[in-house]
């Protein structure tokens, strides 16, 4: 499927350091066990990141909000 790019800019940036955070603590949690936590963080962290690389969001799309204009008036 083709998207429309709707993530760039500082919104980009702040998915990928969530997105690499949630995948740390998502790996922390399974270390102690929390399973629950742990596929939470995971499955939260993959769909940022996933976000950040696509530069696209379902929810950016579905509310109509674009982050990459920014980009383009430089």
């Amino acid at each position: 499927m083709d998207y429309q790019q709707n993530v760039g800019g500082i919104d980009r940036i702040v998915r990928g350091v969530l997105g690499i955070w949630l995948v740390a603590v998502a790996i922390s949690a399974l270390f102690d066990e929390k399973r629950v936590t742990a596929a939470t963080a995971a499955i939260a962290g993959a769909g940022l990141l996933r976000n950040a690389q696509a530069q696209h969001c379902g929810g950016n799309a579905l509310l109509g909000i674009d982050t990459t204009s920014d980009e383009s008036a430089k």
